[in-house]
């Protein structure tokens, strides 16, 4: 039995493996997905089988009880709300590899070595950590909490204090894994600094923060495949906590920011900039929905820049109605992505594809901005701050040297935008006063059927 297990867990990593590379092309994204659902199942499969499991009475109920929220969560949580689902799913997780640590900890009977006792010092640590971190996220995506830092005056050294003494719990129970208190104390902890460090980030971060909280979950998965030296845990903690630390690298590079920036920036705080004075000063070309009509029918070629702003309004379905107008009329239509649009990473990508927006209409930024000087209209639905022109030309701007998408060099540039408030950076945004920009204002799902509305006409 125990080498049907170890095949099992061996072909379920090589399955998570590819499952992993699938979704590196959205072509393959769906196989992906098949291949690390069927390499999870058998996973389960093959740990039922397990030697050490005498009953099945409390794994039956919990797998009824686990099915039927996660089948909650599928069917009532809509696809707008995926990055809250995201940052449930890393807290549930979480939380399972901490409960594991301490019920390894606590087991009668059972010897506790210094590396076992290492692996459950880490485990409890991160898991906790994810865990109440990933809530954390959770109610700044929701707005159950504020999405603006919450900080205060020596913040960043009580943190990074209370992380050492983490640390240092950690350490000292490697040498005398007997002190069941301390080890309570750093379960503890943990679950305290999860919400200590999320306090101070805001909401812009929040695609790098569920990057970091996947890795986070997933080191602690992998340190739970020591303790109970099973190896799919192992290679499947591993996958997650490098691609998580990996995506958010490449976050962190979308927006120009460091690590360290992330973390204790307090990013996202209302600040001024001199490149885009107050909307009540600005001169704003106000249109209307049949104007923005007008303008289409005129278009030849039409860029698309989805943001969080579509995600709210639920409004990927009206953009995609507008678009199959605008072809039936001859127009080009594409789909500009910005790597952080949204609140996680390919936030744009899910909810335009739920739309069944065709795969080879949705161009990554490095490739679409140079068709931005010769696009006729470039329709920004929902997005601030990457597409805030600031981030190339006001050196004072918290968000200069930011890549951005260049839709302010398309010959006209139309916004559909609830008000003229500011994005999650806390800034105003050039573009919307440019003499090029006409703001649409109203919302977003509303205003596109309206649009498509003028055009049947």
């Amino acid at each position: 039995m125990d080498s049907y297990i170890a095949m099992v867990y061996l072909l379920s990593g090589a399955l998570f493996i590819l499952g992993l590379k699938g979704l590196s092309h959205p072509d393959k994204a769906r196989r992906g997905i098949l291949y690390a659902e069927i390499g999870m199942l058998l996973a389960v499969a093959g740990t039922l089988l397990h030697k050490d499991i005498v009953r099945y009475e409390w794994i039956v109920t919990a797998l009824f009880v686990g099915s039927a929220i996660g089948a909650a969560m599928a069917i009532y949580m809509p696809m707008t709300a995926m990055p809250q689902r995201i940052a449930l799913s890393h807290a549930g997780g979480a939380l399972a590899a901490a409960l594991v640590g301490v019920a390894e900890y606590f087991l009668p009977n059972g010897h506790i070595n210094s590396t076992v006792m290492a692996a459950l010092a880490f485990e409890v640590l991160f898991g906790g950590i994810t865990f109440t971190g990933s809530l954390m996220a959770f109610g700044k995506l929701q707005e159950i909490i504020s999405g603006v830092p919450i900080t205060y005056k020596g913040q960043n050294a009580v943190n990074i204090s209370l992380f050492v003494l983490a640390s240092a719990i950690g350490i000292y129970l490697v040498v005398n894994p007997a002190n069941a208190v301390l080890f309570v104390i750093l379960f503890i902890l943990s679950m305290v600094l999860g919400v200590l460090f999320i306090m101070p980030i805001g909401g812009a971060d929040m695609p790098t923060v569920i990057s970091l909280l996947n890795s986070y979950a997933g080191l602690a998965g992998a340190a739970t495949g020591f303790v109970l030296e099973n190896n799919v845990l192992i290679i499947a903690g591993a996958l997650d906590g490098t691609s998580g630390f990996l995506l958010s690298v490449i976050m962190c590079k979308a927006m120009n920011r460091s690590f360290t920036n992330v973390l204790f920036g307090a990013f996202g705080q209302v600040t001024a900039t001199a490149a885009a004075p107050s909307a009540e000063k600005a001169n704003i070309w106000s249109g209307t929905p049949q104007e923005a009509a007008d303008a289409f029918r005129n278009a030849k070629s039409v860029i698309v820049v989805p943001g969080y702003g579509m995600a709210v309004a639920q409004a990927q379905h009206a953009v995609r109605d507008l678009a199959t107008l605008l072809e039936k009329n001859g127009t080009s239509v594409k789909y500009a992505i910005h790597p952080v649009a949204g609140r996680m990473p390919g936030h744009m990508n899910v909810l335009l594809a739920e739309a069944n927006v065709p795969y080879d209409q949705l161009i990554d930024m490095d490739d679409i901005n140079p068709e931005f000087e010769q696009t006729d209209v470039s329709l920004v639905i929902g997005a601030n701050d990457v597409v805030n022109p600031a981030a190339k030309t006001d050196p004072a701007s918290p968000i200069y040297g930011m890549p951005i998408l260049d839709v302010d060099k398309s010959k006209m540039v139309m916004v559909l935008k609830r008000s003229m408030n500011p994005g999650f950076a806390g800034i105003d945004n050039a573009l919307f006063i440019q003499p090029n920009t006409m703001m649409v204002f109203g919302d977003a799902k509303g205003t596109l059927i309206k649009i498509s509305d003028a055009l049947k006409a």
